[in-house]
């Protein structure tokens, strides 16, 4: 499709403008130069017929009407018009158009305008069709005072003001053709610096459609154009800086919902979603919905979906705690989430935001409070009790010294239950602290089982038990705080003397595994039950009591194994031997860097 520029429109509009002007011009020229022309040509033939009229009064003409007609002809030839004689009946008896023998056929005149007019009034005029010599003709008719001739007619034809008509047309449509191409060139010349403006200006709004929003014209000009121009850029550039504030501020707004932990959805007035970060995603499995979709399309949770019903109606709702399997395990089962929705605007239709904030962590170190405090009461008020107990019955009853020395060794074993208690929530408190430093060297894997082995030598005879060491040579130097890995995995042999059944065996090995070395520690027990698999290394947390014979732990002891070995960047994990018995399992990094270091 052809384009036309706008200084083309511009010159084709001041084309047209001076065509319609100049055509308008020539029309009112033409008309009024006939007009004049006319009334001229008028004017001098009453002056002339007037004239004809006084030399005929003055002048005796003959009776005969031959003679008077050679006389309409004589005056005819010197005036140039047509020269008519008319009787006072209106016959005609001399006319120079006509010879003398035509006369008689002539149509009587007595009632011709003119010759009417100028019997009564001394002129006539009159313009009409000639039937005589089939020619347009002005007629002016003047009285005479003679016997014979009672009104003489001078006539012209009015070819003569059709050609001075025909000039000035001919002359005024040259004078058009000249203005024309004068007002041509001119008004290409003169709109060339206003396109060019116009130009410039549609430049820069091209650039400013493309988003390059940089000043590049200095002056618009001063007049309507430039001030409309001005105005535009103006606000343009306002509407510029405004983008690239609302784009800083939503690429600032995308990054912290991008690290937020808390879920974020946002949904419009009719309930379709607009934002999701990637929190949201995964709390609420809404990996593949594309934004744009209905929000009961995408969450599935009843509770949720009150919340944004009650939010986009405009309502503000308690927050809400709903359980998602979004990072559920088995063992932890479903994570806990806070819900809360808030209208948009206060009045409803604006859409709605729904937060959720993970407190499964705070839920289940509540959870861990309530244990702990429950557990200490517990473990203490227990050998309290029988403490005080004891110390009641020495202090009332008659006892034989027997009784005494039995009752005082039960003190002494409960005394010595609250001393460990007391060691081992100091030892849990100082680990929480991180005032414990790990002081690593490298230490022999294969000492470190001998020495556990001794100091647990007569609690193993008087179970029955034998205990297998196993050492990879890869693994049988580590860099460790020998001390505190001792504290470790005296627990967990301990544990594994206690839960094994007389002549039972007992398991250690050290072997590489790529980067790690790991440490086990198997027996032949029980085994843990499944559910017990994920909190036994929760304090004072405890499987059935029937399964050991020696139920006196703290309850502490898995924990502080987990806070020892994390010391020192590892991890450790219990399960079960396929072939029946507990596996404890501790990872470390084969060559270790401490966590507080």
């Amino acid at each position: 499709m052809l384009t036309i520029g706008f200084r083309v429109k511009l010159f084709l509009a001041a084309c047209g403008a001076a065509a319609i002007g100049l055509g308008v011009a020539a029309v009112m020229i033409s008309r009024s130069v006939a007009a004049e022309t006319e009334a001229q040509i008028q004017q001098g033939l009453v002056a002339q017929t007037r004239l004809t009229a006084q030399l005929l009064s003055d002048n005796p003409l003959s009776a005969d009407l031959e003679m008077l007609d050679r006389e309409a002809d004589r005056l005819g030839q010197q005036s140039g018009a047509r020269v008519t004689f008319v009787a006072a009946d209106g016959r005609v008896i001399g006319d120079s158009a006509e010879d003398f023998a035509a006369l008689a056929t002539l149509d009587n005149h007595a009632t011709r305008p003119e010759i009417v007019n100028a019997l009564r009034s001394g002129i006539g005029i009159s313009r009409r069709h000639s039937a005589t010599i089939d020619v347009d003709l002005l007629y002016v008719a003047a009285p005479v005072r003679q016997s014979r001739v009672a009104v003489v007619r001078l006539a012209i034809p009015l070819t003569t003001t059709a050609r001075q008509v025909q000039v000035v047309r001919r002359s005024a449509l040259l004078a058009l053709v000249l203005a024309a191409g004068a007002a041509l060139a001119g008004a290409w010349l003169f709109s060339a610096p206003l396109a060019n403006r116009v130009r410039e200006i549609a430049g820069v709004a091209a650039l400013y459609a493309k988003g390059d929003f940089s000043r590049r014209v200095s002056d618009y000009g001063s007049d309507e154009i430039g001030q409309v121009a001005r105005v535009l850029d103006d606000s343009i550039q306002q509407l510029a800086a405004r983008l690239g504030e609302l784009s800083t501020d939503r690429t600032r707004m995308a990054a912290i919902l991008s690290g937020m932990v808390e879920a974020v959805l946002v949904v419009d007035g009719n309930g379709r979603l607009r934002l999701i970060n990637d929190a949201a995603r995964h709390m609420l499995d809404l990996e593949t919905i594309q934004l744009g979709r209905h929000y009961v399309e995408a969450v599935r949770q009843p509770g949720i979906l009150q919340q944004l019903d009650a939010a986009l109606r405009g309502e503000q709702r308690e927050p809400i705690e709903v359980a998602l399997d979004a990072g559920a395990t088995p063992q932890a089962g479903p994570r806990i989430f806070r819900a809360q929705a808030a209208p948009v605007s206060a009045g409803g239709g604006g859409g709605a935001v729904l937060v959720l904030h993970d407190i499964s962590d705070l839920r289940r170190a509540d959870r861990v409070r309530r244990d702990f405090v429950a557990n200490v009461s517990h473990e203490l008020r227990t050998p309290l009790t029988a403490v005080r107990g004891y110390v009641e019955a020495l202090m009332d009853e008659p006892i034989t010294p027997q009784q005494r020395r039995d009752f005082i060794a039960v003190i002494d074993r409960h005394t010595g239950r609250m001393e460990r208690l007391v060691r081992d929530l100091l030892r849990l408190a100082r680990l929480d602290a991180h005032q414990e430093r790990a002081d690593m060297h490298a230490t022999d894997v294969g000492g470190l089982f001998r020495s556990i082995l001794t100091d647990l030598s007569e609690r193993i005879e008087r179970h029955k038990v034998t205990v297998d060491v196993k050492v990879d040579p890869a693994a049988a130097s580590i860099n460790i705080d020998p001390v505190k890995l001792q504290d470790a995995l005296r627990n967990l042999v301990e544990n594994a003397v206690n839960y094994s059944p007389e002549g039972g065996r007992i398991d250690l090995a050290a072997r590489l595994d790529g980067d790690t070395v790991d440490l086990t520690v198997a027996d032949q027990g029980p085994g843990l039950p499944e559910a017990d698999l994920a909190r036994v290394f929760e304090r004072f947390y405890r499987v059935d009591q029937s399964r050991t014979r020696d139920p006196g732990g703290t309850g502490l002891g898995l924990s502080i194994v987990r806070q020892l070995v994390e010391l020192h960047g590892g991890r450790v994990r219990a399960a079960n031997r396929p072939q029946g018995g507990a596996l404890f399992t501790i990872s470390l990094p084969h060559q270790s860097q401490p966590r507080n270091q």
